[in-house]
């Protein structure tokens, strides 16, 4: 037996309850993984609440790091005793957990279990918005949302690196702060100021190639007046809401613009692609250019507190649960 959040309910932060469960052998083409740290996501939300619907009850938890205590039939690209991260389905919120092998990656000694755990989601889908939604380039103007917070605070970082001028927003000038910290050049106080105003005022009417959102309903559609003709508005996130249907035809008016809602987990469909955005992802961490920044760690246990303080939007950086 080993101790596991379980969900019998959609709800708030109360429904999740640490229980004993029993975790079978890996199945074919899977490995058993020890967990050593547990990443928290505002994604663990969206399915606690059913925003996200899934099968009650379940484990909730998509990402961790730890060690390969198990390997099943047919499973050869681990070895007992390796040290692995993952991104994957749920069943993360547990001091051991079964996982096809397809969606772990060796995880290299420069880089702890700790940040291995709290940035494969975070730092993965970073990866894809930097390098594959829009791919940023020296020279380009970025703005991020949300840019204190998990995602926004590496996009700052890496942006920041691939030579880009990043705008962030936060809200409050704590946040603002931490944004600076990590490579924003500007920060909009979005409860304060129009920050659709701020930034043709910030870029002398230039405005932005790209704008990265994970706020949702409400940054949108002030979001697409920050853009220049043809540029990318790139929802990945709905931490106030989800961003209601809305009439196609603003994109021509407001320039031709591109708009996207991709997913992680469309990436990582393709193993070879995930193996190479995670090289990339790793290395980055471990050359400092992307600063893991763990802000909150609590026991398995208190996952209620911990939700609690993500959902009210009261973390910057990234938290973990140790178990």
């Amino acid at each position: 037996m080993v101790k596991a959040i379980r969900v019998h309910e959609t709800g708030g932060p109360d429904v999740l309850k640490i229980e004993d469960i029993e975790i079978p052998a890996p199945g074919k083409g899977e490995i058993q993984i020890r967990q050593r740290a547990i990443g928290v996501n505002y994604l663990d939300v969206y399915y606690r609440t059913g925003l996200y619907p899934t099968p009650l009850p379940y484990t909730p938890g998509n990402e961790g790091a730890g060690d390969v205590v198990a390997v099943g039939k047919g499973a050869s690209e681990f070895r007992v005793g390796d040290r692995v991260a993952y991104a994957g389905p749920l069943g993360g919120y547990a001091e051991l957990r079964n996982l096809p092998e397809s969606l772990a990656v060796k995880l290299p000694k420069a880089v702890s279990y700790e940040q291995g755990a709290a940035v494969m989601l975070k730092g993965l889908t970073a990866q894809f918005l930097l390098r594959k939604t829009y791919r940023v380039k020296a020279g380009d103007t970025i703005l991020v949302h949300a840019a204190a917070g998990g995602v926004g605070s590496i996009l700052c970082q890496w942006g920041k690196a691939l030579g880009a001028t990043v705008i962030g927003t936060a809200g409050s000038e704590e946040k603002a702060k931490l944004a600076r910290k990590h490579g924003a050049k500007h920060v909009i106080l979005y409860r304060e100021e129009d920050f659709a105003a701020r930034v043709k005022e910030i870029t002398r009417g230039k405005l932005c190639e790209v704008v990265y959102d994970g706020v949702g309903k409400a940054t949108f559609p002030a979001s697409l007046d920050c853009l220049k003709p043809f540029g990318t508005f790139v929802s990945f996130g709905s931490a106030s809401g989800a961003i209601e249907a809305f009439n196609i035809g603003l994109l021509a008016q407001k320039g031709s613009l591109f708009a996207t809602r991709p997913t992680l987990f469309t990436h990582m469909a393709d193993r070879a692609t995930l193996v190479k955005m995670a090289k990339e992802l790793m290395r980055a961490v471990g050359d400092g250019v992307v600063k893991v920044q763990i802000s909150a760690r609590y026991p398995l246990a208190e996952a209620q507190k911990a939700h609690e303080m993500l959902q009210g939007r009261e973390t910057t950086g990234m938290t973990i649960l140790l178990p």
